[in-house]
């Protein structure tokens, strides 16, 4: 069968669904009715929805769920989060109901520092392009005043411009490495198209320079971008609190089990295996806050990993301790976040979240997803170092399996009642459903 279309993003959404329905499926209908029972029954949204991006046949529904009680900074919040993972939202809402008796968490802004990068390839003298470089530094900044201008008034703007020579790297490689504080913006388009114009003014400033050869005139801009790797934007999310103040129904004994937390996190700090799952449940609730917030979840997860290999093998984000009788948890992440532009003014949905967590800026939203990070993965190692992973999650994900399988009221009733006090597996459901129905 060819597969193959020519012109498909001119065809309308229509004639899209159509051909995808009798190009792939047995029963053409069932897929085109499966595709508009998503449609949005208000046409202004689903016009909305259909101009996010390209070639749209459908909506792709992620549930909303709300984490309340969060206690950040003196403040209580309920946090919006996106997200499809069982427990995940239930974790979350847990370990901030168990923090809020403690004194909650406590979240600072380190700094906010964007970065971006023209990549270009000079060959030829390097002190001369050094001493290029220092005559064409403020050109750059007035080159992009009138791109900076509106974002200069905010407080933000260009921070500083420096020449960086990675020939050690590859031959004839170098860069002009951009700092950038862009306030409540994420700030990718602003950062880029000042690099646009950066790029611009270095090509045409060094064919009059007269100190160049003809050769060095000749600088090849690669590529001008920003970098989702911002080890300068950084936020703290940390509990704390007397050890004897942990207990509670699973931690009877309070030094025995901060003693075993901390045990569990020095693992993910030296084992790479257990890192990326350690850090992952950390993402779970990151990422479900920054869905929820119109945010790029895609930049800030390669950010974020990057900055966990910072070191030079990957290793947990967060870190605990006890000292002189209180027990620590804490992480510093990089979280390069906007709550202007993009997705925050378009989606409906995007700016309830926001207006849920009533109106942040990005410095606030920075501290909020990274309090949802830090309460997921206590909820995580609390239960893996006391009633294990699998009976909360299981028990969770329940509800997936009976949908799975179809179950009426009836079986759903048996069965919730009979894995009360067993354990669920997902052949253990099966089984049991099974079973009824003979």
């Amino acid at each position: 069968m060819n597969n193959s279309v020519a012109g498909f993003s001119k065809l309308s959404k229509e004639d899209k669904i159509n051909w995808i329905a009798n190009q792939y499926f047995s029963t053409p209908s069932e897929a085109v009715a499966l595709l508009k029972n998503y449609w949005n029954a208000d046409e202004k949204i689903q016009k909305l929805h259909d101009e996010f991006i390209e070639n749209t046949v459908s909506n792709f529904y992620i549930p909303l769920g709300v984490a309340p009680n969060f206690l950040i900074n003196g403040k209580y919040h309920t946090i919006p989060m996106a997200i499809e993972e069982s427990s995940v939202v239930a974790a979350a809402s847990k370990a901030a109901k168990f923090w809020s008796a403690r004194g909650g968490f406590k979240a600072t802004v380190i700094n906010t520092e964007k970065i971006g990068q023209v990549h270009f390839i000079y060959k030829g003298d390097v002190s001369k392009l050094e001493l290029f470089f220092a005559q064409l530094k403020s050109k750059l900044f007035d080159s992009t005043e009138n791109i900076t201008r509106n974002m200069q008034k905010r407080g933000g703007g260009i921070l500083d411009i420096v020449l960086k020579n990675k020939t050690n790297l590859l031959p004839n490689y170098y860069q002009l490495h951009a700092a950038f504080e862009t306030k409540d913006s994420m700030g990718a388009n602003f950062i880029n198209s000042c690099l646009e114009v950066f790029a611009k003014t270095l090509k045409e400033e060094a064919l009059a320079f007269e100190s160049f050869s003809e050769e060095e005139k000749n600088i090849e801009v690669v590529m001008s971008i920003l970098s989702n790797y911002v080890p300068n934007c950084i936020v703290r999310a940390e509990v704390s609190c007397p050890i004897a103040d942990l207990a509670e129904k699973h931690i009877e004994n309070p030094q025995e089990f901060a003693a075993k937390f901390i045990q569990a996190v020095q693992i993910a700090e030296v084992e790479p295996f257990r890192a990326v799952t350690h850090n992952k449940g950390i993402m779970n609730g990151v990422d479900a806050v920054v869905l929820a917030t119109g945010n790029d979840f895609r930049a800030i997860e390669a950010g974020i990993h990057a900055y966990a290999s910072k070191n030079g093998q990957y290793s947990s984000l967060s870190h605990a301790k006890i000292e002189n009788g209180n027990f620590s948890f804490w992480m510093e992440i990089p979280l390069a976040l906007g709550t202007v532009g993009g997705l925050t003014s378009l989606h409906p949905l995007v700016k309830l979240s926001l207006e849920m967590l009533e109106k942040p800026s990005a410095k606030e939203l920075m501290q909020i997803a990274a309090v949802a990070g830090l309460a997921q993965n206590f909820a995580a190692l609390r239960s893996l170092t006391t009633t294990g992973i699998q009976d909360g999650h299981m028990k969770m994900h329940l509800n997936n399996i009976l949908n799975q399988f179809e179950a009426n009221e009836e079986e759903r009733n048996l069965t919730r009642k009979h894995f009360k006090h067993n354990t669920v597996s997902h052949s253990a459901v099966v089984d049991f459903l099974e079973n009824l129905r003979k």
